[in-house]
């Protein structure tokens, strides 16, 4: 009897530590030690006094204004050899950079390590995930894609450029822009 009592709390003892989560790691250690860092930090200084949310009014405008339709842009490469503007042609909106993802770059996934009579988790690791189209977009690029317009008619179509663009909404100045060059 004295054996079976022994051998119920030891199972039962086994049981309590394997729903235990796992020691913390030293990510997890210096995640509490910088939140406490920034708990004294926010009691001591507080939150900034903005009042007119001037910079998130612009902010909403520019959205605003890069979602109408039919918005025509200029796009331009900036030619440091004559210190003045190439003009590339007309732009549907403005231009995305080849690292612009449709869908969220990674997806997170859980470790299914359930301990017996336990519904947690303990583990989760960030995986990356393809955009619509199957493909997995890199992180950064030095490249942009441009609905451009074609000059000899009214269609567009799709430009990739691996170099750095300007887009406005008004042709620039011609003291700005290199003189073009006979074709």
């Amino acid at each position: 009897m004295l054996k079976n009592i022994i051998a119920i709390i030891s199972i039962f003892i086994l049981l309590i530590c394997c729903a235990c989560a796992p020691p913390p790691t030293s990510n997890d250690v210096q995640r509490d030690q910088q939140n406490k860092l920034l708990n004294e930090a926010t009691a001591q200084t507080g939150m900034p006094n903005i009042k007119n949310f001037r910079e998130r009014k612009l902010a909403k405008d520019i959205l605003e204004l890069r979602d109408q339709t039919g918005l025509i842009t200029y796009t331009y490469v900036f030619s440091d050899y004559n210190a003045c503007f190439l003009y590339m042609g007309e732009t549907v909106g403005y231009p995305l950079p080849y690292a612009t993802q449709y869908t969220a770059p990674e997806t997170v996934q859980t470790y299914n390590l359930k301990a017996p009579g336990s519904d947690r988790h303990y583990g989760a690791t960030r995986l990356p995930q393809a955009d619509p189209n199957g493909l997995f977009s890199p992180a950064t690029a030095e490249a942009t894609w441009s609905l451009m317009k074609n000059p000899a008619g009214k269609e567009t179509g799709p430009g990739y450029m691996e170099i750095r663009i300007n887009a406005f909404p008004f042709k620039l100045p011609d003291r700005l822009v290199c003189p073009s060059k006979g074709r």
